[in-house]
């Protein structure tokens, strides 16, 4: 397998270098494949880590810049040129780095991912396509944020692009598809969402039909596509979820010394519930749709969720995936398909 290199914005995201730095470190003695250039502060950086680093695997790249996660895009895109999110993609667009992981700013990430790499013949705009934890296993959703309002021919094109995703990174060979909506049944939801399904029936995609909310945790259909208002929500609502239940469990374990040893005793159980549900563990979601390959983190990551965020990258380019999904867009003449 050949080495694989990825751009990471060190700076973006609520926790900056105290979570990226420590989560790079962590992905290169992980993965001997993997090499890193690391864009931010570099006398800051160089400080933090010393010479404690494997320059042939760590390149530090200089940044003045850094987009704050309140930023508009337009202004991102017009006056952070200089910044770590800017460079990291500039990397991936000069071909120095196979792959870009940034935890910050969504919409400014879209903007200049867009704008700098261009996006695929025939697609409208990109999406991000992210995995939630269900009651077995998990499911692919798209879009989790970065098209709020999306028209039927947009939703279209998630579906088609989220399948070539989960047969290439999961082995998935004909994975369902199913809508987001308020009911499964045909005349429920809006003229949009009726359309898209209209779409998704003459297609040669394996569509489910529309898919109701409780479907995301409960259901069996490999992805779920929406829009990127509905997804966010939805991506929100389970991070909050686990949250509430892992902090619930605790507190009843630990109220009493009967609920102690109650709790040491079921403590094994518990950390498998604690970990399949653990949103840490999903992080790392797919810009899909550019001409590049660009992760996006959390903005609220640690260090375990930004690692797996590497990691994510890491599988995207040893798959090829963009470019897989360049080629099968090309053969289903996707330009007249989607229009």
């Amino acid at each position: 397998m050949s080495a694989t290199t990825v751009a990471v914005d060190a700076i973006g995201g609520e926790g900056g270098l105290s979570v990226t730095l420590p989560a790079v470190l962590s992905s290169l003695e992980a993965n001997s494949d993997l090499s890193i250039l690391l864009v931010g502060p570099e006398q800051e950086i160089a400080h933090r880590i010393r010479d404690a680093y494997d320059r042939s695997r760590l390149r530090l790249v200089d940044a003045i810049q850094y987009v704050d996660m309140d930023e508009a895009p337009s202004a991102a895109l017009r006056f952070k040129k200089k910044s770590s999110m800017r460079i990291a993609i500039d990397l991936v667009h000069a071909g120095e780095a196979d792959a870009c992981v940034s935890a910050g700013n969504t919409g400014a990430l879209m903007a200049i991912s867009k704008f700098v790499l261009k996006t695929l013949d025939g697609i409208h705009r990109p999406a991000i396509c992210g995995t939630l934890p269900r009651a077995e296993g998990q499911v692919h959703m798209m879009d989790l944020g970065a098209n709020i309002a999306c028209s039927a021919s947009l939703l279209f094109q998630f579906g088609v692009m989220a399948s070539i995703m989960v047969r290439y990174l999961d082995g998935i060979e004909n994975p369902s598809v199913g809508l987001l909506n308020i009911g499964i049944e045909e005349i429920k939801g809006n003229e949009t969402v009726k359309e898209a399904a209209e779409l998704f029936r003459s297609s040669t995609l394996h569509y489910k039909g529309f898919v109701e909310g409780d479907a995301i945790f409960t259901g069996d259909t490999d992805i779920i596509v929406c829009d990127g208002f509905s997804g966010n929500v939805a991506l929100k609502t389970s991070e909050g979820l686990a949250q509430m239940l892992t902090k619930i469990t605790r507190e009843v374990f630990t109220k009493n010394a009967y609920a102690k040893i109650a709790g040491k005793v079921a403590s094994p159980a518990l950390q498998s519930i604690f970990e399949h549900i653990d949103h840490r563990r999903y992080n790392g979601a797919v810009l899909l749709g550019l001409q590049g390959a660009v992760i996006k983190s959390h903005g609220s990551a640690d260090t375990i969720a930004f690692a797996h965020a590497i990691d994510v990258a890491r599988r995207v380019v040893n798959t090829n995936l963009i470019g897989h999904i360049g080629e099968e867009l090309s053969q289903l003449n996707f330009v007249a398909i989607a229009n």
